[in-house]
């Protein structure tokens, strides 16, 4: 058996289909997000940030970098190990309280990463329910398929935000049977949001549970950063909220919000959360910071949208074709994986703008993008500047521009 020929023709089709990955190496400047530093070629090069998670730079939050070097200089840099065996260090007690209450629910439990919180949840809560029925939203992230795949339960994929065909399926199953309806709130590819009042209100009708992942909401939406679901004022309806501290709240980990003994079945038989190591203290502590911030500070979600709304409309008026989003997320449709990846190529070395191109299998085939996500510190004359090179290498590239209506 030739291993190596193996791996290799992986590659190779990859390549072939224009989908390889190419990783940047950067260093982001503190205190000038987003500006930043890449690497390559003749040392490191002075660029600018258009496609980071991070999106209210929080990560460079004097807040959250003061807390965590408190931390690190208090407490030490790791955790000791699982929470089962090192015990709970208190900035992990803290910042479990902290995201109950942004979500108004009894208790939280943290994780490593947002793809951990949502496999570990959902498949530990599919086990627990016997036979039961899981109803996913065909764009769900890929942890929450992971996780639903790991519980063994029966799947029913229903259509995007369609909630019709979600009724459809919901209303086929045995009244008895275990349901559970698991979704986002802001779909981060295409920057659209779920009817999440009316997703509840069938849960309600047919007795299910409801799972929302607001990974690209929390810090985002509601006058305390609770996301769309605090912003809707649907938040209590809700069974479960999963989220992640390391987009908006600028740092890393995820979480779960919701009553004490869900949470406490989760702590107490998912091995996602059993045998890993806990949060550092230190990004613990940086977590907690940026939420108790953004719990009181409107400023950066204001700005935030303020960079995304004159994007979006400066795109448009030079017929680029953006997308429809009613959130901070920016889509330009390219169509096509190796026209995405030359446009960012250019972008990166002609321009000094670094966005990654989005290819299949994070979107169908032939909707091939460019996702940008303007933040609060991103000036007007960048706006303007990424809109012109759009245009002159669109021009170039002999792109179709929309007709101004």
């Amino acid at each position: 058996m030739d291993y190596n020929r193996i791996f290799k023709a992986a590659i190779d089709r990859l390549h072939d289909e224009g989908r390889y990955r190419v990783f940047i190496d950067i260093l982001r400047t503190r205190g000038q997000f987003p500006n930043a530093h890449c690497f390559g070629g003749n040392g490191p090069k002075p660029i600018t940030v258009w496609c980071s998670n991070d999106y209210l730079g929080m990560g460079q939050h004097p807040a959250v970098i003061a807390a965590m070097e408190e931390a690190l200089h208090t407490v030490g840099a790791g955790s000791g190990g699982t929470r089962n065996i090192g015990g709970n260090t208190h900035y992990h007690v803290e910042l479990e309280a902290e995201l109950a209450d942004l979500h108004g629910k009894q208790a939280a439990l943290l994780f490593t990463s947002g793809y951990v919180s949502n496999e570990a949840a959902l498949s530990t809560l599919g086990k627990l329910l016997p036979g039961c029925v899981i109803f996913s939203d065909e764009l769900n992230h890929a942890s929450m398929i992971a996780g639903i795949k790991n519980s063994g339960c029966e799947k029913r994929v229903f259509r995007h935000n369609d909630l019709e065909h979600l009724e459809e399926l919901l209303a086929a199953e045995d009244p008895a049977t275990p349901k559970l309806i698991a979704f986002e709130s802001v779909y981060s590819m295409d920057g659209d949001i779920a009817p999440i009042a009316e997703i509840c209100d069938l849960a309600d009708r047919y007795h299910a549970l409801t799972y929302l992942d607001e990974v690209h909401a929390v810090g985002m939406y509601g006058s305390r950063g609770g996301g769309i679901s605090e912003r809707d004022e649907v938040a209590q309806r809700l069974t479960i909220i999963e989220g992640t501290l390391g987009k908006a709240f600028g740092v890393m980990g995820g979480y779960i919000a919701a009553d004490q003994n869900i949470v406490d079945c989760i702590r107490s038989y998912a091995p996602g959360f059993i045998f890993t190591t806990s949060l550092s203290p230190v990004l613990a502590a940086g977590a907690l910071a940026s939420i108790r911030h953004l719990k009181v500070s409107d400023e950066e979600r204001r700005g935030q949208q303020a960079s995304a709304a004159a994007l979006k409309a400066k795109l448009a008026d030079a017929g680029l074709p953006v997308m429809p989003s009613v959130t901070h997320i920016v889509p330009l449709l390219v169509g096509c994986p190796v026209k995405a990846k030359r446009i960012s190529d250019i972008l990166l070395a002609e321009y000094g703008f670094y966005v990654q191109p989005i290819n299949y299998p994070t979107v169908p085939r032939g909707t091939e993008r460019l996702r940008f996500t303007p933040g609060p510190t991103h000036s007007e004359a960048m706006l303007d500047e990424l809109t012109d090179a759009l245009t002159e290498i669109w021009g170039r590239l002999e792109l179709e521009l929309r007709q101004a209506a």
